[in-house]
Formats: structure tokens, sequence, C-alpha cells
């Protein structure tokens, strides 16, 4: 006898009215939308498609990316280590690493890039050289500590903070069984680190990372109260030029969205490689054959 698994027929859900209603009310609201924000020469989509391209906002975007890619891969390398600190078992090194999270989780991403920025007001030169001895150097801290400088260190120190815990969030998800499994065989810490726990807690790691990815280069707008000419900070320059606010703003949001769309792709991606959920149901169903037992009348 042969016949189709119920368990893997596809199932079927019945529309209701209701979500049918839905439907045409949301579309209403969206193509009333629409037509409002097309039709309304307020917005002025002539500047808008005027300054898209623009030099200084593709720079503004060029230099956007590169504080984000670069904070992000920074401040992951720091949030391992933070991590790895916060799981020792000395407790001055897990203390420390876990008042290092509290701080900068508990303080507005902002104030600490206002707070670099002047850093050079309680620290006017920084000494670097070898302890009781007269081999070093000083530093200028205000030249140092350029805009530019300011937005890194302080979007790297605080994603470091939130790293940290993604990463171990990650390391808690590591069954323990299999870090005994690791100590029986004899490995080392670091070998343990890297061999077992890394590759088992990837899956919940990256992609909680992507959403940091993304969520990082909209908050590198922040930046632009350093006077660093990011993205919104470019088109804030165009418009203080041309009194055309609200065009240049659209220019930024609509380069944001942009960016957050392409960069969304490859995280759903990321998701349905790593993500540990139940997998979905093939959509065609394969024939599954059914072995019955042979009735008295057959055997013969």
């Amino acid at each position: 006898m042969t016949g189709t698994d119920s368990a893997l027929k596809p199932r079927l859900k019945r529309r209701s009215t209701f979500e049918y209603v839905a439907w045409v009310v949301c579309s209403l609201i969206g193509i009333g939308i629409l037509a409002s924000v097309s039709t309304n020469p307020n917005f002025r989509w002539g500047v808008v498609a005027q300054y898209f391209t623009h030099d200084t906002i593709i720079r503004g975007l060029m230099l956007t990316l590169f504080l984000t890619f670069a904070s992000m891969a920074l401040g992951t390398l720091l949030g391992l280590g933070l991590a790895i600190m916060r799981g020792s078992k000395i407790k001055p090194i897990a203390a420390t690493a876990n008042v290092y999270i509290t701080i900068f989780r508990g303080t507005p991403v902002l104030v600490q890039l206002i707070f670099w920025f002047n850093v050079s007001a309680l620290y006017p030169d920084l000494s670097i050289g070898i302890p009781f001895t007269d081999i070093g150097t000083k530093i200028d801290t205000n030249a140092l500590m350029a805009p530019i400088t300011a937005a890194l260190v302080g979007l790297t120190l605080n994603e470091a903070a939130y790293m940290a815990e993604i990463i171990r969030g990650g390391f808690s998800s590591v069954g323990k069984g299999q870090i005994e499994a690791a100590d029986s065989l004899g490995m080392s810490g670091g070998m343990k680190m890297r061999k077992v726990i890394i590759p088992q807690a990837m899956p919940s790691i990256i992609p909680a990372t992507g959403n940091q990815v993304i969520g990082m280069f909209k908050g590198t707008s922040l930046v632009s109260v350093l006077g660093v000419a990011e993205l919104l900070q470019s088109a804030q320059l165009i418009y203080a030029r041309t009194y055309e606010t609200i065009p240049l703003l659209i220019v930024a949001s609509l380069w944001y969205l942009v960016m957050t769309l392409l960069l969304s792709y490859p995280q759903s991606k990321l998701e349905q490689k790593y993500s540990r959920a139940t997998s979905r149901l093939p959509r065609k169903a394969k024939k599954a054959v059914v072995l019955t037992e042979p009735e008295e009348g057959n055997l013969r």
C-alpha cells in the first residue's frame, strides 16, 4: 500500500472575511499616503533626485560605512575579550568586565561620544614609556582625539559592551556536557574555547550580530554632533547652504533605508543558516511508502 504521510502534507488555512477587509483597509490607507506624498509639492522630489547622488552625500555615505564596519570589527574583538573575562573564575577579572559592561551600557552613546571628544580637558597630554624611567614620549590628546578618532573610539567601546553580552549569551547556550567532555579530553582553556565553545556558540551569536550591524549603521548618525561629515552631517552641510532642509533629510533617510535593506538580506540568510528553530516543512510533499503486514490470504 502506498500513500502520503499526513505530516508532510501542506496545511491550508482558510482566510476569514476579516482578513480580506483588513487587506482592503490597509491598501486604501497606503494608497492615500502614497498619493499625498507624491503630489505634495513641498516634498520637492526634484531636489531629492538632484542631491541623491551628490558627491558630498556619497562621501558621507562612504564614511558612514567605514565607521560602521570598523566599529563593529573592533567592538566584536573587544567584546569577545570582555565575554571571556566575565566568564573567568578569577573574580577581579570577572568584576572588571562586569563594571565595564555596566558603565557603557548604562550611559547614552551620545554622551560617550561627546566625552571622548572632550577627553583632552581631563588629560591634555598622554605619556607613553617605561615606568620608573625617563624613557617615554608625550602625546597631545587634543591633536590625537580628532572628530573621526573620537567617533571611532566612542562607537567601538560602546559596541564592545553589547557584543560582550551577545557573545556571553552564545557561550551560555553551549551544553555543559560539551564542556565536560572537553575537560575529560584534557583540553586547555584556550583550546576548549577555540575548538568547542566558540564553534557551537556561533549559531546564537551571528544572527544577533547582524542586528547590531544594522543598528550601528543607523547609530553613526549621532557622530554628526562632533562635526564628522558622515551621511547626516553631509546632508546638514548642504541644506545649511541651500535652505532645502526637508529634501536633504529625505535624501539621507532614503540612503539609510536602502542600506538597511541591503544589510538585512545577508542577515536573513545568516539567520536561516544558523537558526536552531524547527525547520519548515518542504513545499512539495514526497510520497512515502507505507509497509503493511500481509493478510493471511496472501500467504498462500
